[in-house]
C-alpha cells in the first residue's frame, strides 16, 4: 500500500493518477473539505485527517509500505502555515510512519532547503530533511528546482497567451533549471523501491537551465509573435502575482541555478520535458478553451 500525502495538490495529483493508472494500491490522507471524491473514483482510498493533527495520522500510516508526500503550506494560509505544517506536520508524519514500520519514505522539498534559512518555508524543508534522516527509516528526498508549470507558466506563460507584456524582475538573465512537476512525478514513481532512491538526496532540474528572457523567446515561438517585456526593478511590485512572488523572482536574479540532470535521469530512466512542450501544451489548452 502507498499513502500519498497532498494528493489534491498539483504533484499529488499528478502521481496519484499515475500511479493509479499503473493499478497500485493507493490511499490518500485528506482533508475533509479538499476536493479529494474524482481520486476516490479513480479507486483511491481516502483516510480524512490533517497533519496538524498527529492523532489523525495512525490510520493512514497503517499496513503502508511507501509514504509520498508533496504537502506544504505555500498556497495555504491562516492556520497552515510552514510552522505548522512544513515544519511540525512533517515531523507528525515522519514519527507516525516510523511507529508503522513504513519501509520507504518519499519527500519533495526544494532545492534550496536549508535548516538555518531566515526564510521559514525554506528552513522547514531543511530541518524536515534532517529529521527524516535523524528517523533511522529508510528514505528518499527530492529536491526539485522551480517548475516550468508554476513559476515560468506564471511569470511568461499566462501574460503571454493573454496578450499582455511579460514583466520581469531585474535582468531576467540568471539561468535556472526549471523542471515540469510531470518529470518530478515521474521521479517519485521511479524511486518507490529503487535501491538507487533509498537515503538518497535527489537534486531535480529540467533538461536545460533557462532565464526567463530564454522563456519568454520560447513563448515567442511557440505563439509565433512577439512579446512585450517590461522590467521592474528588485523590491517593485509585479502586475497580477503576489508580492511573496515578486520577492522570490528577485532573489532568483541574484544567482544562477543549473543544474546537469544527465547521469540522473539516465539512472531513473527519465525522459524530461523541454521547457517548449510545456508551452505548447498550455497553448493547446488556451486554444481549445
Amino acid at each position: 500500500m502507498i499513502l500519498v500525502v497532498g494528493a489534491t495538490g498539483n504533484l499529488g495529483g499528478a502521481v496519484t493518477r499515475m500511479l493509479l493508472a499503473q493499478g497500485q494500491p493507493i490511499r490518500l490522507l485528506a482533508r475533509p473539505q479538499s476536493d479529494y471524491q474524482p481520486l476516490a473514483e479513480a479507486g483511491a482510498q481516502v483516510v480524512l485527517g490533517d497533519l496538524k493533527q498527529r492523532s489523525s495520522l495512525d490510520a493512514a500510516c497503517q499496513g503502508v509500505d511507501t509514504v509520498i508526500t508533496t504537502a506544504n503550506s505555500a498556497a495555504r494560509g491562516g492556520e497552515d502555515n510552514p510552522q505548522t505544517v512544513d515544519l511540525e506536520g512533517n515531523r507528525h508524519l515522519i514519527d507516525e510512519a516510523l511507529a508503522a514500520g513504513v519501509k520507504q519514505f518519499i519527500f519533495v522539498s526544494v532545492l534550496t532547503a536549508d535548516a538555518n534559512s531566515p526564510v521559514p518555508f525554506i528552513q522547514a524543508k531543511g530541518q524536515t530533511e534532517d529529521a527524516l534522516r535523524e528517523s533511522g527509516m529508510p528514505y528518499t528526498i527530492l529536491a526539485p528546482n522551480g517548475y516550468m508549470e508554476v513559476m515560468l507558466a506564471g511569470v511568461v506563460g499566462m501574460p503571454a497567451l493573454m496578450g499582455q507584456p511579460v514583466t520581469i524582475v531585474g535582468g531576467g538573465r540568471r539561468k535556472h533549471s526549471f523542471i515540469s512537476v510531470g518529470d518530478v512525478a515521474a521521479f517519485m514513481l521511479a524511486a518507490i523501491g529503487n535501491p538507487a532512491a533509498i537515503n538518497q538526496k535527489l537534486l531535480l532540474g529540467g533538461p536545460q537551465p533557462v532565464s526567463f528572457r530564454d522563456a519568454v523567446a520560447i513563448y515567442e515561438r511557440v505563439l509565433g509573435h512577439q512579446i512585450q517585456i517590461r522590467s521592474v526593478a528588485a523590491g517593485s511590485p509585479v502586475p497580477g502575482l503576489p508580492q511573496m512572488v515578486a520577492q522570490l523572482l528577485a532573489a532568483l536574479d541574484t544567482y544562477d541555478s543549473p543544474l546537469d540532470m544527465t547521469q540522473t535521469a539516465r539512472t531513473f530512466g527519465i525522459q524530461l520535458t523541454p521547457l517548449e512542450e510545456v508551452a505548447r501544451r498550455a497553448a493547446t489548452s488556451a486554444a481549445s478553451a
